[in-house]
């Protein structure tokens, strides 16, 4: 058997992984791309293993099995933190995060001033609107 034509396609899917996780800006479209990537690895591999007689019986399926394991793992993980930043930001869009703890997050603020009772920049923004427990 040649097995050109399931290399060709496992490089063109891997490639289109690529390019997904270097033009998109939403990190939900990044995470199907990851996943692309992760599938067309998965190709190579069970292609590999039924074309390459090797000293480990099924060695390539059993390594497909691991990467089908760690995407969903990633998946688990990755769409947590999507949903974290949605809430945070109200967007997903990957180029919006700030890669540095005390980076601004949007335009500079105004300076506060003290009102009746409240020490100006003690209360958390949008916590005016929350209940005194859940503050």
């Amino acid at each position: 058997m040649r097995p050109v034509i399931p290399y060709v396609t496992a490089a063109l899917l891997f490639g289109l992984g690529v390019y997904g996780v270097l033009r998109r800006r939403n990190a939900v479209l990044v995470l199907m791309a990851v996943e692309l990537m992760l599938n067309a690895v998965n190709l190579i591999l069970v292609t590999a293993d039924t074309t390459v007689r090797a000293q480990l019986p099924h060695g390539g399926q059993v390594f497909a099995l691991f990467v089908i394991v760690l995407a969903a793992a990633e998946i688990g993980v990755g769409l947590a933190i999507v949903l974290q930043l949605y809430r945070l930001r109200a967007t997903v869009a990957v180029d919006e995060v700030p890669l540095t703890e005390g980076a601004p997050t949007g335009p500079p603020a105004e300076p506060a001033t003290a009102t009746a009772g409240t020490a100006a920049g003690t209360a958390r923004p949008g916590s005016a609107d929350r209940p005194e427990g859940e503050r």
